[in-house]
């Protein structure tokens, strides 16, 4: 007499897929995408004060719908010389008066349309917020790239140091408008 074939019970596989799948997914870690790094403004209702920005405290750049820029009221073709105008704009203390009073009343200003390319804002941005990382860099009086590692890693010894001499009086103050409609 032939001998029968032992089945494996399969009652309790649904429940031992469903615990594998459930470990999985508690301990397993997805990376995290930065994204653009800005510190947001308060809500309406936490503001305390309104407050009136001068006009020549303010630096403005402006992107149209087809990515053409308006730097301080002139049409620019090449971006190279935005970073050093912003810097000089910032640092001012007053000295020329069409230029900003002081760091702490600087804004730089960008407003974009709507159909201005995310390639474009964000190479402006950049260019805005890299004016700041090498004001802050030169006041610590460490390279931009030395500034940034230590701004991205506060728990580094030495590290918060650099990064507290670097912004100490000089607010990254960018201002970025609601976009106009296409044209208008």
């Amino acid at each position: 007499m032939p001998r029968a074939t032992p089945e494996i019970p399969n009652a309790s596989m649904a429940d031992i897929a469903f615990l594998l799948l459930t470990f999985f997914l508690v301990t397993t870690t997805i990376a995290n995408d930065r994204g653009l790094i800005m510190q947001l403004p308060p809500p309406p209702e936490a503001r305390t004060e309104d407050f009136k920005v001068q006009e020549h405290n303010m630096f403005k750049i402006q992107i149209n719908s087809v990515d053409q820029l308006l730097v301080e009221g002139d049409f620019i073709e090449d971006v190279s010389g935005i970073k050093e105008q912003i810097k000089e704009f910032i640092l001012n203390n007053g000295r020329n008066k069409e230029l900003s009073d002081s760091p702490e009343k600087a804004i730089v200003s960008l407003k974009t349309d709507r159909g201005t390319s995310h390639k474009r804002f964000v190479q402006i941005l950049d260019i805005i917020q890299s004016a700041y990382y090498d004001l802050w860099a030169e006041q610590a009086g460490v390279p931009n790239k030395v500034f940034r590692e230590a701004a991205s890693d506060l728990t580094v010894e030495g590290n918060k140091v650099i990064y507290e001499k670097g912004r100490k009086g000089l607010p990254m103050n960018i201002s970025i408008a609601e976009p106009t409609k296409v044209g208008g």
